[in-house]
């Protein structure tokens, strides 16, 4: 009997089945397949795309079109720029806006140049980084009522821990929300306190980002903290410095709830009105929707024009 052979015979090879090449399915049935494999991220993307209309791009639609608008008696008609003549004429429009401006400029002394500071000190600790975090986010988790009612505590002119401090310093007692000249400024306090987690957390998360070694050279040049700051620190971060500052504007200028909270509003001889307690105060108090929608147009108008003039030269100084 002869030895079975090693080599595969031409049957066998003949036998063989051969595997098939994959053919491209239809583009249907590939359009089909991607569809369902994102089904959940496009569920999201139209949940997203439909609250933005309803409750963001809608609503400033509706305010372009009510700034040229009056309604009387549910009767609406086109008055053109009426709305806005009646905004101009009013006294209060020019103390608003001198308000606010106040109020930005003054939010920025304190706003945007404290959680800068206090992020560099935190930064400065080898050991409880964590607790200081968390004790620099906590007034941000209070809700605002309760900051407002502290802060109403800390200025009350009887027995306001303000005053007692004051007094044990042999100072005078101050009006802190009744006096004119001093309560645009007690409401940037309070409201510096009440927002400063936020943008100090930004900056801390900014600083840990910048490598050690540029430090260790300054260091070996003989640089001071404050040199190490200003030469290190300040160019590290000028992106987010420059992003917080445009957002500080803007949210500023916007202000509402503290001087609404804490001085009524208007407060002495109004001199905490806002613009956007101006509208408020169209809309909710006059009844006048159409000056109230003009007022914000104009708003909306200044700051979408600032942001545009600060984008624009911040590309130029980077080029």
């Amino acid at each position: 009997m002869s030895a079975p052979s090693l080599t595969p015979s031409k049957t066998g090879n003949s036998l063989a089945v051969k595997p098939r090449s994959a053919r491209p399915g239809p583009q249907g049935g590939r359009l089909a397949r991607s569809l369902r494999r994102n089904l959940t991220a496009h569920g999201f993307l139209v949940g997203a795309v439909v609250c933005f209309a309803l409750f963001s791009w809608y609503p400033m639609v509706r305010e372009v079109l009510l700034a040229f608008q009056k309604t009387e008696d549910g009767a609406v008609s086109w008055v053109g720029l009426d709305n806005l003549a009646t905004v101009f004429n009013d006294p209060a429009f020019w103390q608003a806006w001198r308000n606010t401006l106040m109020f930005t400029l003054l939010a920025l002394v304190l706003g945007f140049a404290v959680p800068f500071v206090v992020a560099v000190t935190i930064n400065e600790f080898r050991h409880g980084k964590g607790y200081l975090r968390l004790l620099v986010y906590l007034p941000v988790m209070l809700p605002p009522v309760a900051s407002v009612l502290l802060f109403k505590y800390l200025y009350d002119p009887g027995y306001g821990l303000l005053n007692e401090v004051f007094d044990f310093f042999g100072l005078p007692a101050q009006q802190w929300l009744q006096d004119p000249d001093v309560s645009l400024l007690a409401v940037v306090v309070a409201s510096t306190w009440m927002n400063m987690g936020g943008a100090t957390l930004i900056y801390l998360a900014a600083l840990q980002g910048i490598p050690g070694e540029l430090y260790e050279a300054a260091e070996l040049d003989g640089a001071g903290l404050l040199r190490k700051i200003w030469h290190v620190t300040v160019p590290q971060t000028r992106l987010i410095l420059s992003l917080m500052l445009l957002m500080q504007v803007i949210a500023t200028m916007q202000v509402f709830v503290e001087p609404f909270l804490l001085t009524g509003g208007a407060g002495p001889e109004g001199s905490t009105t806002t613009v956007v307690y101006l509208i408020y105060q169209y809309a909710f108090s006059f009844n006048n929707y159409g000056a109230a929608a003009a007022l914000g147009l104009l708003l909306l108008v200044l700051l979408a024009g600032f942001s545009a003039a600060y984008v624009k030269l911040s590309r130029a100084e980077d080029e």
